[in-house]
């Protein structure tokens, strides 16, 4: 009697690799295990922590940027909105403004970003790419204007000792509320109607339209939601660094938009999933951490950071061609 030992595994990898997470799966393991060879200090406690402390910045935004792709748009504007959010939070503390209400100031003017960027692209039909690149000159003029380009400080030693908090002395505090951010947005994604209708729009958005969903008001949601988050990032930056700086999050939206694709959400939308998201978000630290470690210098980390998102962006395209080739042969 022949043993059914391998069909059942190559039914398993079968099963694994037509999973969408799969990619990004199969590439963290194999890269954290070459560094971890080339240099054993990566996977050391302190290191991995680190790792999961910095993810926690681009991984709020991620998630947002998530939202975006898969209804077929795209924000450029997340790291000067990052940069608003942080300065506008700042001026308002220096101006007496008590600490929790100027967070709230601050997360607003990412909310009110966000509600121009969709509002715009919704009621005038200019492209995402447009509107975005457009609001990324206007926030980092804002904040030139605010600030002239000096960093304001000092900041209140209550906000400043927001961003190094340790819940049981271990976890950041960055990484928990990320990863509750990152709870919350698989959450509306999988079980929720507006979820539903962000992947009906990017599927294909006249359908959608037919179907009875909202389209200008969950665009304009998704560029909110996004836009609230780069702010709430900036505020924890401004924390972490004690003092708002005009240049934070300067080539920020490289690295989420990389996260995003990496993860698997589709440039042509209809398609990611919130753990492909974070996990995405984790491989960029990673890489940048790696790279680091291995003494590559800086100069070439954004080199190495395009090619990995073109890469992904052509990998996106196979698996769309793949799955649409099964879906013609099932139909057939």
């Amino acid at each position: 009697m022949q043993s059914k030992g391998p069909a059942i595994w190559k039914d398993r990898l079968s099963r694994f690799f037509r999973w969408q997470a799969s990619s990004i799966i199969a590439m963290l393991v194999i890269y954290a295990a070459f560094v971890a060879c080339v240099n054993p200090v990566f996977i050391s406690i302190d290191n991995i922590i680190n790792i999961f402390r910095s993810m926690g910045f681009p991984l709020m935004v991620v998630i947002g940027m998530t939202f975006v792709l898969i209804t077929g748009g795209l924000d450029l504007s997340v790291g000067s909105v990052l940069a608003l959010g942080g300065i506008i939070c700042g001026l308002s503390m220096s101006a007496g403004i008590p600490v929790p209400l100027s967070i709230l100031i601050g997360v607003a003017s990412g909310s009110l970003a966000g509600f121009f960027i969709g509002g715009i692209i919704v009621y005038t039909g200019i492209p995402p790419l447009i509107v975005t690149l457009g609001m990324q000159y206007v926030c980092r003029g804002i904040v030139q204007v605010l600030t002239k380009g000096a960093p304001i400080y000092p900041l209140p030693a209550g906000f400043n000792a927001i961003e190094p908090t340790k819940l049981f002395g271990v976890l950041p505090l960055i990484v928990v509320i990320s990863l509750f951010i990152a709870a919350i947005g698989h959450v509306t994604l999988s079980h929720t109607v507006f979820g539903r209708s962000i992947y009906a729009i990017g599927g294909n958005e006249e359908a959608a339209k037919i179907s009875g969903i909202r389209i200008a008001r969950t665009k304009i949601m998704v560029y909110v939601i996004t836009s609230t988050l780069a702010a709430l990032c900036g505020v924890f930056v401004a924390s972490r660094l004690g003092s708002s700086e005009a240049a934070a999050g300067t080539g920020f939206e490289l690295k989420v938009i990389c996260g995003a694709i990496i993860g698997g959400t589709s440039t042509f939308g209809g398609m990611g999933t919130i753990l492909g998201a974070t996990l995405g978000a984790l491989f960029m630290e990673i890489m940048t951490n790696s790279l680091t470690l291995m003494r590559i210098s800086v100069y070439w980390q954004n080199l190495v950071f395009g090619i990995v998102l073109m890469a992904s962006v052509l990998l996106d395209q196979y698996k769309r061609k793949l799955i649409l080739r099964q879906s013609v042969k099932a139909r057939n």
